[in-house]
């Protein structure tokens, strides 16, 4: 792995030297575009509107729209809008991990010790470990600022960015049912099923299924053929059948996918 952010964190007066490494990759398939005509690759370039002329990478800066006038921005002043964020991840604040709504979660990280940090990376793993709380901080990663938290597991430490709360959208605009009583023989019916269906959560035991699934469509298509699919058929419960559906769903222990 290639750490992508090296600095410190911050933990009360003590400065821990770490790297960041990416903790995900994608599984998705990697997809070129074609022109449907002829099949050639279509190709994306960065053209300048005046000339029409193509532009290189390094000739490439940001710019910021203020009263109709382009302001360049450079690495520098990314770097003076937040100095101290730009190398430390500052835990602010600490707090238990159910009192962060999943909706705020968003990349994960590996946080590894950097040279003459061993000692402290252990007592903030420790610590996080034994108060069962996480780390709130704020730091500077690719020009930008960022929310996460820094959180103990198992042996090593984790960040994750979090979403900034005006960045998760209000569900104020969604069409809901309105507040109906649900039956008791109906909700007991509902709590035994998820009863019969609680178990230790296996990460192991879910698959990216889906691109496997695309993949062999490739392939197939490939030696002239087309992969036999079985379609499946979505059918609405009505309300009137819940407490049959139910009980049927307990008896049968079928899995929905």
């Amino acid at each position: 792995m290639r750490a992508i952010w090296s600095g410190s964190i911050g933990f009360g007066l003590v400065n821990i030297p770490v790297k960041l490494y990416s903790a995900i990759q994608e599984s998705r398939l990697d997809l070129d575009m074609l022109d449907k005509k002829d099949h050639s690759r279509i190709r994306f370039q960065r053209v300048n509107e005046k000339t029409g002329k193509e532009v290189a990478w390094e000739n490439i800066v940001k710019a910021y729209n203020y009263n109709d006038k382009y302001i360049v921005l450079d690495e520098h002043d990314y770097e003076d809008a937040s100095p101290k964020k730009s190398k430390i991840i500052e835990i602010s604040s600490f707090t238990g991990t159910d009192e962060i709504d999943a909706v705020y979660f968003e990349t994960a990280y590996f946080i590894e010790p950097d040279k003459g940090g061993g000692k402290a990376y252990q007592l903030l793993l420790k610590t996080l470990e034994k108060t069962r709380k996480v780390g709130v901080a704020l730091f500077v990663l690719r020009t930008q600022e960022h929310l996460a938290v820094v959180r103990a597991n198992g042996d090593y430490l984790m960040l994750h960015r979090l979403r900034f709360g005006e960045e998760v959208r209000a569900p104020d605009e969604l069409k809901l049912p309105d507040k109906a009583t649900i039956p008791k023989k109906e909700l007991d019916m509902a709590v035994k099923l998820v009863e019969s269906y609680t178990e230790t959560f296996d990460i192991s035991a879910y698959k990216d299924t889906y691109h496997e699934e695309l993949m062999r469509i490739i392939k197939a298509k490939a030696s002239g053929k087309r992969a036999v699919v079985k379609k499946m058929k979505v059918t609405s419960t009505k309300g009137t059948d819940l407490f049959e559906q139910l009980k049927a769903s307990l008896g049968s222990k079928k899995r929905v996918s």
